[in-house]
């Protein structure tokens, strides 16, 4: 199996890597922080030393770095069969009180960035008849929240697209999953004095992940949601 994976350096993308490089899945990986990228490298070939890992410094509000990364990805790894969309950009604000520029920057990374992917590695999958597309949406996909306006909007077309995606690859024997995450523990919510046990963990996101891409051939699990037992914070 062969993954890409964007925003792999730390969070969700980060735990994701991990746990599929233990089954043996080669990764092609993508952030922009070059230290936590390689640091993240190094690591996994050092615990997994018999599958490749390449590793790419990308901005993915921009589609030339991003179809750079996925060129040479595939270069790097041969067909890519797996393509998993992590990478998200969100800041805590109303709508009201945001620079006119902010839903645009979060459009950029949170829907086209899986756009483009979509539209570059999505067609050899077709092609190819196999394949699958996770992406990670969140629980603002489907519920309003206060203070995180223009992210719900970003996050409710991803769902969308996501929606799209299944429907025009199923007839191909490609699968098409969104896993809707709630309150997450990342480092998003470092300072927060609230236990460890409130939250869904990194680590879970990680195991609903390697289950979806674990089914058999005629099995596609459509959406998933994981929220806080004790609901969201």
């Amino acid at each position: 199996m062969n993954i890409l994976i964007t925003g792999a350096s730390r969070g969700m993308g980060r735990a994701i890597a991990r746990k599929m490089a233990e089954n043996s899945a080669n990764l092609a990986l993508c952030a922009r922080n070059y230290d936590e990228l390689s640091a993240l490298k190094q690591e996994l070939e050092a615990n997994n030393p018999a599958i490749k890992v390449f590793i790419a410094v990308v901005d993915c509000s921009k589609k030339e770095e991003l179809m750079l990364f996925a060129d040479n990805a595939e270069q790097n790894l041969g067909f890519i069969d797996t393509l998993i969309n992590n990478v998200g950009l969100f800041k805590p604000i109303n709508i009201l009180d945001e620079e006119e520029d902010y839903l645009k920057m979060q459009m950029d990374v949170n829907l086209f960035a899986p756009y483009y992917l979509y539209k570059r590695l999505g067609q050899k999958m077709r092609t190819m008849k196999q394949g699958s597309i996770i992406n990670i949406c969140s629980v603002a996909s489907k519920e309003a929240i206060v203070n995180a306006g223009s992210y719900c909007v970003t996050k409710a077309a991803l769902l969308s697209l996501n929606n799209i995606m299944r429907e025009e690859l199923k007839t191909y024997d490609v699968k098409v999953t969104a896993i809707l995450p709630g309150s997450t523990l990342t480092s998003s919510w470092d300072g927060v004095q609230i236990p460890a046990d409130e939250f869904v963990r990194e680590e879970d996101v990680a195991e609903v992940v390697h289950t979806v891409l674990s089914l058999s051939k005629g099995a596609n699990v459509d959406e998933i949601t994981i929220k806080p037992l004790h609901g969201q914070i």
